[in-house]
């Protein structure tokens, strides 16, 4: 009960944190941890949010046991992140139980396992009953839990890990009376990978300057010699410089072009292969993430190159971002706890509507996951909401991409149309929002004036 209080506390001082504003023209790169600090502190991490959020989660939900098993290289994604940091996969066969006992008793963390893993208790003795399953089944008759959590959902692949053999195999051990007790709930699952705790997004926000800074390093005349530089050999260089700095990235990044002439920019065709040469009057487009700290970033950038003689973008371009900025507050505005995130795509559409922008909304949640657990606010080749993952409701103290865009028409390319995308890490406390490390507010501009 103090774990949560603490907790709660914590929270409180995230809520009245400043919002953040525009981000800075060169962001410094923060100090990056070595290897060993960062697993003592990802170690720490999980330390307290199995302690708080765990307890939290299961009375909300009112699940008495929670069952995860995690495979060899096939491991739960939510077993997954409650793994020490040195467990790079789970080993052999790995069960964590979560048992309530209810008031300040707490709730027991018990593994069964050939090792030992994190501050579990261990509860399986393999000289002893060298069957696995028949142990978990003594644990379960000993504490005749009235509700079993298993990561079961058809339409949260994140909250699915429970496999069918691994079912078939549990429901055998522990028979029909207990198998009855089975609940198949997404929403615990989800509320552990969605929820940040304030340690992580105290932190967080040097993720997003840590990303920040690669991207003005690599939109720059250091990693961009016009006229001889590739699309291709742009995204090679973030990589290679995610690399030199011990980070990884979740996803290849990807670099496009949008000039006069070309054909109208469209985001189904987006070609990691391209090999475009990069020229002066470009707008470049940027889609890169990092992984660190167990945490993951989402961020896109636009970027114009100068033309000799040129000091900054047409007066187009520029508009064409002030109207991507329009859709992005529109969304940000909207978010509520408890809506949905179609409700939350709805509302914000008819701001962007009234605003007179052509604008689509494709947003989801960020953390463990760069694509994480939690709604999707609208996708973008549909507008009209999307089933299931759209219907799932906004929680406070979650992480977001707030991602999006807007086609706007450029007057000195002769009317055609650009699109201009946004993409931005922020923290929903449940009644505000604010960015981790600002927004784009100006096209990055190569060479710098």
């Amino acid at each position: 009960m103090k774990a949560m209080m603490a907790f709660a506390a914590g929270l409180a001082v995230l809520v009245s944190a400043p919002a953040m504003a525009a981000e800075k023209t060169d962001p410094a790169m923060p100090a990056i941890l070595p290897l060993v600090e960062r697993a003592k502190v990802e170690d720490r991490w999980l330390k307290e949010r199995l302690d708080t959020l765990v307890p939290m989660l299961m009375r909300r939900d009112k699940v008495q046991m929670w069952i995860l098993v995690a495979g060899e290289y096939n491991e739960d994604p939510v077993a997954e992140t409650m793994l020490p940091a040195t467990w790079l996969s789970a080993r052999r066969r790995t069960i964590l139980v979560f048992f309530d006992r209810g008031g300040d008793k707490g709730v027991e963390r018990l593994v069964l396992a050939r090792y030992p893993v994190g501050d579990f208790v261990p509860s399986w003795n393999p000289d002893a009953q060298p069957d696995q399953w028949a142990e978990l089944a003594k644990i379960v008759r000993e504490r005749d839990p009235k509700t079993i959590a298993l990561n079961r959902a058809a339409e949260f692949p994140l909250a699915d890990g429970m496999t069918a053999s691994y079912l078939v195999e549990l429901t055998r051990a522990v028979g029909p009376e207990y198998a009855a007790r089975f609940v198949s709930y997404d929403r615990l699952g989800l509320g552990w990978l969605e929820t940040r705790i304030p340690a992580e997004m105290a932190t967080y926000p040097t993720l997003s300057r840590i990303t920040h800074a690669i991207i003005q390093e690599g939109f720059s005349e250091r990693a961009i010699t016009p006229g001889v530089t590739t699309t291709q050999d742009l995204v090679w260089w973030f990589r290679e410089r995610v690399a030199e700095l011990k980070l990884d990235t979740w996803f290849q990044p990807s670099v496009s072009i949008q000039r006069p002439q070309m054909a109208t920019f469209d985001i189904e065709t987006i070609s990691l292969g391209n090999k475009e040469i990069i020229q002066p009057g470009d707008m470049l487009h940027l889609d890169f993430g990092i992984s660190y700290l167990g945490l993951k970033t989402d961020v896109q950038r636009m970027a114009y190159v100068l033309r000799p003689g040129e000091t900054e973008a047409p007066k187009g371009l520029r508009d064409g971002l002030d109207a991507m900025n329009t859709v992005h507050r529109a969304a940000v505005a909207e978010l509520r706890s408890g809506r949905t995130g179609n409700d939350v795509l709805a509302a914000a559409r008819k701001r962007i509507a009234a605003a007179g922008v052509d604008g689509t909304i494709y947003s989801h949640a960020i953390g463990y996951h760069g694509h994480g657990a939690g709604p999707w606010i609208g996708a973008w080749e549909d507008q009209s909401g999307v089933p299931f993952r759209g219907e799932y409701p906004i929680h406070p103290n979650t992480a977001w991409s707030i991602e999006l865009s807007a086609s706007h028409p450029i007057a000195e390319w002769g009317g055609q149309k650009a699109r201009f995308m946004f993409e931005e890490d922020g923290f929903y406390d449940g009644k505000t929002f604010r960015f981790l490390d600002g927004y784009q507010s100006d096209m990055i501009l190569i060479p710098r004036p």
